[in-house]
């Protein structure tokens, strides 16, 4: 079973490595996300946890979440959170 949360992250982190999203680059804030991928803010927020985890972003209290600069190595055997 899949979490929406995993779903969400997932998508982001396909997004962040296709360079939908580059190095540097701002997330959409939780409610955008929310409404983009149909699902609660806290599921978003809880996905932007996992991408945190992941070390794919960062984020800055009340500025929002930023993909870091280098991305790290993609982890071919998947995630290991769940």
């Amino acid at each position: 079973m899949i979490y929406e949360w995993q779903r969400v992250a997932d998508d982001l982190e396909r997004r962040i490595r296709a360079g939908e999203i580059p190095p540097g680059g701002r997330l959409e804030n939780e409610r955008e996300l929310a409404d983009v991928y149909r699902v609660s803010a806290g599921t978003v927020r809880r996905g932007v946890r996992a991408l945190r985890e992941r070390g794919l972003v960062e984020t800055l209290p009340a500025k929002g979440s930023y993909v870091v600069d280098p991305l790290p190595p993609a982890n071919p055997a998947g995630d290991e959170s769940g």
